[in-house]
């Protein structure tokens, strides 16, 4: 089969190289984003799709826009039989939807229609879901909204981070677009609609969507302190003097009370209260200083600490 793969971030990385490597389909081009500055240092970079594709003699398409209708052009003059997105961050419009004669596949990281939309590995660990996985569908124009061919399940482990569920469920993408591709090969690909009572939305995250709210149980704090890492971040604000943000990369659920936000303990561990039950902080990082465990941070920040957020 001819296949265009739309897509951007790392989690279709693995997916792009099972088409580069398979012999039973042709990879006649990728769309990726445009290059973009990254980091502190706003070097333009270009997307971990187009890093992935380095040293072969891959079509690259970058539009800044895929709705215009030379980047439509330019994708059906690749004339591919299917297309694949993943990750790519821009909508479909129908013009493009309508190009491939089999089939224009999204694979999306959650279990739809539980999470659609941009941060369904995030939800998932936040909402403290015990499973996750992902799921192939037919492109529709809505968001994520097409019907299900098939899915994939993993468990979601009780460490996993927003990090490490997003590498797993990359693992799992290549194995999924496969046997769907093999199924539309041989004409036995259901369509499964989504029942929409079941949905639920995960929206774009931003950074202030990691401030911490303690007033909230431990147990949610810690899930989404694991869901946050490494991005957006979960953080707290400390008096010291003036206002600094305290990333938190990790922690454990203690049996202390006291009132939300309140530094329990900082001496040998950093406890702070939560709503109902406390957490003791495992890795911390100070706004303008190096990532820490909080021994170490202590050693060296108990003074500031006289103060909640």
């Amino acid at each position: 089969m001819r296949i265009v793969f739309i897509g951007t971030g790392e989690i279709g990385v693995p997916t792009l190289q099972a088409l580069l490597r398979s012999s039973e389909h042709r990879l006649t081009g990728v769309v990726t984003q445009p290059d973009k500055p990254a980091g502190r240092t706003q070097q333009i970079e270009p997307t971990p799709i187009k890093r992935a594709l380095a040293g072969t003699k891959m079509s690259i398409l970058q539009p800044m826009r895929i709705k215009g209708r030379e980047a439509i052009e330019q994708v059906r003059a690749l004339r591919p039989e299917a297309i694949v997105v993943m990750a790519y961050g821009q909508i479909l419009p129908r013009d493009l939807l309508e190009i491939p004669p089999v089939a224009c596949l999204n694979l999306h990281a959650s279990l739809l229609p539980r999470w659609r939309g941009a941060a369904p590995i995030q939800a998932a660990i936040a909402a403290g879901d015990p499973e996750t996985g992902i799921t192939v569908m037919y492109m529709a124009e809505g968001l994520d909204t097409g019907d299900i061919l098939l899915q994939r399940k993993i468990e979601i482990l009780p460490a996993d981070t927003g990090g490490s569920l997003h590498d797993r469920l990359a693992q799992i993408a290549p194995e999924a677009l496969l046997d769907a591709l093999q199924m539309l090969a041989k004409g036995n690909a259901p369509r499964i609609l989504q029942d929409n009572a079941l949905v639920t939305y995960a929206p774009k995250l931003t950074r202030d969507d990691g401030k911490i709210d303690w007033s909230e149980p431990a147990e949610i704090i810690e899930r989404k302190i694991r869901a946050f890492n490494p991005w957006p971040g979960a953080f707290t604000e400390i008096a010291s003097p003036g206002v600094r943000k305290l990333k938190i990369f990790s922690a454990a659920i203690v049996a202390l009370d006291g009132k939300p936000g309140e530094f329990l303990r900082i001496d040998k561990e950093l406890v702070i209260a939560a709503g109902k039950g406390a957490l003791s902080l495992g890795e911390v990082q100070l706004e303008g200083k190096r990532r820490m465990n909080t021994a170490e941070f202590l050693r060296g920040h108990a003074s500031i600490l006289h103060a909640a957020h």
